[in-house]
């Protein structure tokens, strides 16, 4: 029951909410001029560089570094975080951090609300975030996942052992695992509510001893005079034309990332876990 419930965590966070998150419509993208394509080569060539380079490279330094390091990432990981910092430095996309990392075992629970929370989270910490393992086909979103070793996960019954075993043990290494509780993404302007069967997960008995939950808050100011969903990803929206949308904007907005205090699993269940990560997240949201 255990290993169950733990790949459920894994996979429930694409799952347990349904259908995906659709509110009010989309705002229109604004023509494409000669100016914007300008800014998209300027801003999108050397960031694609960068990705193109860092993941051969993240290649290499893994194989020099697993036979030594086992699981943990002590080289790799500070890495994959320069990589994404660098992604947003070329994107013109300014970021800023409050708080800061939890020590010693745990996991991650953020607010989700663009493809941009790939780059911004990891620049903000190192953490290596769970998805469903169509997520790893997706164009341009797979370049992404590679570079910030993504953890995967099938919703298939028969793996619920080995996926618990995985999931577990990379908690143990030191990993920080990145999971989105409100299953999917928003327009940015909100915290949908957590769904607490995630956070069952957390409370297997082959977890590590003092494992801990640190609620983090993202959100997004869109440029001077732009919709303030700007930055928002949701929906039936399409990645391709959101993407150059926000690569061709004659100025950028800025993302601030609130890190909270963890929060200890001993003494609690599934749902309470839920409602003080979500209280956290909310409360945060709320005075960035």
């Amino acid at each position: 029951m255990a290993d169950q419930g733990l790949s459920r965590a894994a996979a429930g966070q694409q799952t347990a909410a349904g259908p995906t998150w659709q509110g009010a419509p989309p705002p229109d993208l604004p023509p494409f001029t000669v100016p914007g394509w300008l800014r998209v080569v300027r801003r999108g060539v050397p960031a694609v560089l960068v990705l193109g380079l860092g993941v051969p490279l993240l290649i290499l330094l893994r194989l020099i570094e697993r036979p030594f390091t086992g699981l943990r990432r002590p080289v790799t990981g500070p890495f994959v975080q320069g990589v994404c910092r660098a992604v947003l430095f070329f994107i013109g996309l300014r970021w800023r951090r409050f708080g800061q990392p939890m020590r010693g075992p745990g996991a991650v629970v953020a607010n989700h609300a663009s493809w941009l929370d790939i780059l911004v989270l990891n620049a903000a910490m190192p953490v290596f975030f769970v998805a469903k393992s169509e997520v790893a086909s997706w164009p341009g979103i797979n370049i992404l996942t590679r570079v910030t070793d993504t953890h995967f996960v099938a919703r298939d019954p028969r793996l619920a052992r080995e996926q618990a075993a995985q999931f577990a043990a990379r908690t143990r290494a030191g990993h920080r695992l990145l999971f989105f509780p409100e299953g999917t993404s928003s327009d940015g302007q909100r915290v949908l509510p957590f769904r607490p069967t995630l956070f069952q997960g957390f409370l297997a008995p082959d977890m590590p001893q003092g494992l801990a939950i640190q609620p983090v808050t993202l959100r997004y100011h869109a440029p001077a005079g732009a919709d303030p969903r700007f930055y928002g990803w949701w929906g039936d929206m399409a990645l391709g034309p959101h993407l150059l949308s926000v690569l061709s904007a004659p100025r950028q907005g800025r993302a601030q990332v609130t890190l909270h205090p963890p929060i200890p699993v001993a003494g609690h269940d599934r749902k309470s876990l839920s409602r003080q990560a979500e209280a956290a997240v909310r409360q945060g949201f709320a005075a960035a």
